[in-house]
C-alpha cells in the first residue's frame, strides 16, 4: 500500500514514520508512504498557502490552487484513479472498518487540512472522501498530522486482516 500525504508541515513526519512496527512495513515494502510539502506547490516568494474567506468571516483557510496542483503531481504518476481523502473535522468518523476499506487499496493520497479548514472547491471538486478521527481538539499538536499518523497505523494493521499475514521482520 502506498500513501501520498499531502502536509504543510512534512517533517512532523519524520518521528513517527522512522520506528517500530511502521520503520519495519516500510523496509519490508508491505508499506510506501511518501509525504509531499503542500508550499512546493504555492508560487509567491513566500509560499502562501492561506487565504481569507470569501465573503469574509474569521480565520484563514487553505487556499485551493495548491492543494489542486499538488494532488494533481502526485495522481499524474500513478496509472489509476486514486481516492483523495481530507481529514477534517467534518468528515466521517475513523473507524476500524474505515481502515480495512482503506487498506484494500493500492493508492491513497491523504490531505491534511488545517487553519479554519479548506477553499470550498477542494471539498466540492478534488477530494473523494472526508474522514474525521473525532469531536475533539487539540491544541499545540497538530490533528491533522496525528491523523495521518493514527490512518496509516490502522491500515497497517488491516492489512494483516485481509491477508497479508502477521507482521514478522528479519
Amino acid at each position: 500500500m502506498r500513501f501520498h500525504v499531502l502536509t504543510l508541515f512534512p517533517r512532523m513526519f519524520d518521528s513517527p514514520l522512522s520506528g517500530g512496527v511502521i520503520e519495519r512495513a516500510r523496509a519490508s515494502g508491505l508499506l510506501d508512504i511518501r509525504v509531499h510539502d503542500i508550499r512546493d506547490y504555492a508560487h509567491d516568494r513566500h509560499r502562501t498557502v492561506d487565504d481569507y474567506p470569501f465573503g469574509g468571516g474569521p480565520g484563514m483557510l487553505m487556499k485551493a490552487a495548491p492543494l489542486f496542483e499538488a494532488v494533481e503531481a502526485v495522481t499524474a504518476r500513478l496509472t489509476e484513479e486514486v481516492p483523495v481523502v481530507l481529514l477534517s473535522p467534518q468528515g466521517r468518523r475513523f473507524t476500524q472498518r474505515t481502515a480495512e476499506e482503506l487498506a484494500r487499496l493500492d493508492d491513497l493520497v491523504l490531505v491534511c487540512g488545517r487553519y479554519e479548514g479548506v477553499d470550498e472547491r477542494v471539498r466540492q471538486n478534488l477530494v473523494t472522501d472526508e474522514i474525521s478521527i473525532g469531536d475533539y481538539v487539540l491544541s499545540g499538536v497538530s490533528i491533522f498530522e496525528e491523523a495521518q499518523y493514527r490512518g496509516v497505523r490502522a491500515a497497517e494493521r488491516a492489512l494483516r486482516r485481509i491477508g497479508y499475514g502477521p507482521l514478522t521482520y528479519a
